[in-house]
């Protein structure tokens, strides 16, 4: 329909680029190009802020001039920053020499394995995976306790040194790409004890 009415379609892939969903992109997933692509988070491996804004060269070439009224002027506060750009260019050497994408295939059966008794709870319903992304959602009777819940979980998970923030009663678990076999098992047995604690107060 944007190619239809001739509306540029915006990818946002801040969370879920480099890798995050399977792919490097998550718009391959759809089988789509769109017309800007963003990227930050994931492009210097988390260590420093940087955000990138691809476009076509169609799009590209409609600013490009020497006459500034002419030109697309983006800046913001992470502006021509040479070190995050060298972090950019290390992680993308990362992601082709320990071929990350495939890796992650591994690890993401691993994780799906032993995240299976959270899909198997009585309370759990429409456990999913796409990538390096777990999601599931709750179903919980009683209002109040329904209501509280994502705040309870959140607190019995720090206690278990988990970051976890469900959205209402729906929790999701987005790792990262270096979780040993140890850690991934923290990981899993953490998250069915603070959900069964969860459900239980």
């Amino acid at each position: 329909m944007c190619s239809q009415y001739g509306v540029h379609l915006i990818a946002d892939e801040i969370a879920v680029g480099m890798g995050r969903t399977g792919t490097m992109f998550a718009c391959e997933r759809a089988d789509i190009t769109p017309d800007f692509l963003l990227l930050s988070k994931g492009i210097t491996g988390g260590y420093l802020p940087l955000s990138i804004v691809m476009t076509t060269d169609d799009i590209y070439q409609a600013f490009y001039a020497d006459e500034t009224a002419r030109g697309f002027l983006h800046s913001h506060s992470y502006t021509g920053n040479p070190l995050a750009c060298r972090a950019a260019l290390a992680t993308l050497d990362i992601f082709a020499q320990d071929d990350v994408l495939n890796a992650n295939r591994v690890r993401a059966r691993r994780l799906s394995t032993l995240l299976a008794p959270v899909a198997a709870h009585p309370q759990v319903r429409h456990f999913r995976q796409q990538g390096m992304i777990w999601a599931f959602d709750v179903t919980i009777e009683d209002p109040a306790q329904a209501a509280s819940f994502s705040r309870r979980f959140h607190a019995l998970a720090l206690e278990r040194g988990l970051m976890l923030r469900p959205i209402g009663k729906t929790v999701y678990l987005m790792p990262p790409y270096i979780l040993n076999d140890h850690e991934q098992t923290l990981l899993a047995e953490g998250v069915q004890s603070a959900l069964s604690e969860a459900l239980r107060t």
